[in-house]
């Protein structure tokens, strides 16, 4: 079970519910949320880079009494700055010029490609005890996310209800009433991108819609200034996906494309 963000503010959620976000503050990415002890929270901040793209700045992870802040390239545990590999009692860091991941003996891997794609994947132990953009892991997508009682939220709502509000720190809220483009004149595009050969292990592994659906946001948002970052990051998070899910896409980038 993986919940996943990347490219253009895309995210999953452990129950496969996918939805734009675009904020630019620190968010709850997903913590353990039982009223007794928490074991653990992962905590996100995001920003736009210098091209204008969104990317994750740091990654605060609390597990049990340990707390890890990841930058590019950079590892503290405990206020420390630890050489990687890292380990110490259930608790392992790698990293390396494309990945920085952490494995903890609780039941949580987290694998961040640096810039704007992070997967964490949790044990089915944490069922309906997780709350944050990555949802409740319920196995129901939709419900209680999106809908609260006899509420529903759209996914901007949702998203800004999980800002960790920090003192002095100024950072406005995406507004909840903007409407997302309607972006079907990009579907064969990415049909043809994603069904390409490369990908014939990954068809039967992933909802291939959801990342169709994705793509054709992607193309929306980047028209008329379309750079390998509007292209590719969904068909990226599509091959590591599939990857992760065991299967075997073949090398998809070619010289002019991605």
């Amino acid at each position: 079970y993986v919940c996943s963000t990347w490219g253009n503010n895309h995210f999953k959620t452990f129950d496969g519910d996918v939805y734009q976000f675009p904020g630019i503050c620190e968010y709850n990415f997903a913590s353990d949320c039982r009223e007794s002890y928490k074991e653990f929270s992962i905590h996100i901040q995001r920003a736009l880079n210098s091209n204008n793209h969104p990317e994750i700045q740091y990654i605060l992870i609390t597990i049990k009494d340990f707390t890890v802040y990841l930058r590019p390239k950079l590892a503290v545990v405990d206020g420390r700055i630890v050489k990687t590999p890292y380990y110490s009692s259930g608790l392992l860091i790698e990293s390396n010029d494309v990945y920085t991941k952490v494995y903890a003996k609780l039941g949580l891997i987290l694998i961040w490609n640096q810039e704007d794609a992070l997967m964490v994947e949790l044990d089915s132990k944490f069922n309906n005890h997780t709350c944050g953009l990555c949802g409740d892991y319920n196995g129901v997508p939709v419900y209680n996310e999106f809908i609260n009682g006899d509420a529903s939220y759209n996914s901007i709502t949702y998203g800004n209800l999980q800002k960790i509000s920090k003192p002095n720190t100024k950072c406005e809220d995406p507004d909840e009433t903007q409407a997302l483009p309607s972006c079907n004149g990009h579907r064969a595009e990415c049909e043809r991108l994603l069904t390409s050969s490369a990908f014939a292990d990954c068809r039967l592994r992933l909802n291939l819609e959801m990342y169709i659906q994705a793509c054709m946001q992607d193309k929306c948002a980047c028209s008329g200034h379309e750079d390998s970052f509007c292209l590719c990051s969904t068909i990226s998070e599509y091959s590591r996906q599939c990857s992760h899910a065991g299967g075997r896409p073949s090398e998809w980038r070619t010289q002019d494309f991605c």
